[in-house]
């Protein structure tokens, strides 16, 4: 399948971050600190975990900055572990390796990101691969904590959500752009990563070209086959959320001749998808009206398929639990109900509002579901463990006197492998409504 030409709007590179800025010191120039934790904080690095708490922390050698490397021992003062200092963030220390000393150097950061390739040769070797969207490394699961790279077609885009990363990104753009062979790198930062002095310090600005050169901000790539634009420079997380593949295919499968209503849409992953197997309308619904015109804009740029021509569609913008009440009032229901909030517990704290939210989406869900139809709903957040948010959905359903079947109950996409407890934090089901 050819691409629809894409728009032509040249951006060049001007970040300063890794090409001139503030100047950037090897990882094994930088000063080490000496660092004894507590014999729980030990045990967890010693057991592979990539976090070391504030709390876990006896003793430090000197002050460090962020960035600088942290190097564990033990009580008898051999190496434990060597990892980035985060002073800002209560994950103190950042692991990167543990078990026998080693240099962190530019073969190092090669290594991981080969060995993080290694692992999507799914993707590396299919015959499309030049036009795919993929991540090719996942943070703390890859075994670089806090750092995010996601392809789409010719252009990578690394996304740090740990300020400790700044002072390594040069060698580290420069594996990635090497091991990846992409035409341009875009910078992106979690909003405490802008919020710290050293993002401004470094001359970064979020969605800056640090690498090559963009043709233009929207990005073309395909999945599951379908083509989709992504703004790699202003769009939500990294452009895209890759890690509903999977599930997006599986609700394609399920969609033929169904009406499907698709909330929290973001830019019209399982809209798209869901009008390409066939369904007679999908209805989106987003709180963002710009994201509401994205999606019409993914699923319109193959108008030509039949299926996605013939297939209804309409773009709420709106409150998601406003919306769901609305639409039950109006009597209005549907075959597939496809539900995929943001994260909802960003810390511990917020937990039981999380809980709360997910029992809500539930109900409201059920109120617009047909009889014999499928509800599909996801969690993306960590804190809110698997079991607990699927206990969480039946129990509510089993309230509102509509005990949900359970057919399938999924989790992440080949491409975010899952290397500590708190990185499986996407779980969804799908259940069969009465």
């Amino acid at each position: 399948v050819e691409a629809p030409e894409a728009r032509r709007k040249p951006v060049d590179r001007y970040c300063s971050t890794c090409s001139g800025g503030s100047p950037v010191v090897a990882a094994d120039e930088r000063p080490r600190l000496a660092v004894r934790l507590t014999p729980d904080g030990l045990r967890q690095v010693r057991g592979g975990h990539p976090w070391v708490f504030e709390g876990s922390i006896r003793s430090v050698g000197a002050e460090g900055r962020s960035g600088d490397l942290a190097v564990v021992f033990d009580d008898k003062r051999r190496f434990a572990a060597i990892g980035l200092w985060d002073p800002g963030s209560p994950i103190r220390i950042k692991i990167l390796h543990q078990g026998s000393p080693r240099p962190i150097d530019t073969g190092f950061w090669r290594e991981r990101i080969t060995s993080a390739l290694d692992l999507r040769q799914v993707f590396t070797a299919a015959s499309d691969a030049p036009q795919l969207g993929y991540r090719v490394v996942s943070g703390e699961n890859d075994g670089l904590p806090g750092l995010v790279a996601d392809r789409y077609a010719g252009v990578l885009v690394v996304k740090v959500y740990s300020a400790a990363w700044l002072p390594h990104l040069d060698v580290v753009v420069d594996q990635l752009a090497a091991a990846t062979g992409v035409t341009a790198v875009v910078l992106r930062g979690s909003r405490l990563v802008q919020d710290d002095p050293m993002w401004a310090d470094a001359g970064c600005r979020d969605g800056d070209v640090v690498r090559g050169r963009l043709e233009d901000d929207t990005i073309r790539f395909r999945e599951n086959g379908l083509w989709f634009d992504a703004d790699v420079r202003h769009g939500q997380k990294t452009g895209h959320f890759l890690d509903q593949r999977a599930n997006r295919a599986a609700v394609r499968d399920r969609a033929h001749g169904k009406d499907v209503l698709d909330v929290f849409c973001s830019t019209g992953g399982f809209t798209v998808h869901a009008a390409a197997g066939g369904a007679a309308s999908v209805t989106s619904v987003d709180l963002s009206q710009p994201t509401s015109r994205m999606v019409e804009h993914n699923l319109f740029l193959y108008d030509d398929r039949p299926a996605l021509r013939s297939c209804r569609h309409e773009a709420v913008a709106g409150d998601a639990f406003q919306v769901l009440g609305r639409l039950a009032d109006e009597g209005r229901t549907f075959d597939l109900v496809v539900v995929d909030p943001p994260s909802f517990a960003r810390r511990q704290a917020d937990v039981p509002g999380a809980e709360r939210a997910y029992r809500r989406l539930t109900r409201s869900a059920l109120r617009v579901i047909r009889e014999g139809g499928t509800l599909v709903q996801a969690s993306c957040s960590s804190r809110v463990p698997a079991d607990r948010f699927f206990d969480l959905v039946a129990s509510e359903a089993d309230a509102a006197g509509r005990p949900l079947r359970l057919r399938t109950r999924t989790g992440h996409d080949i491409d975010h492998p899952v290397g500590f407890p708190e990185g499986a934090y996407l779980k969804a089901g799908f259940w069969i409504a009465p």
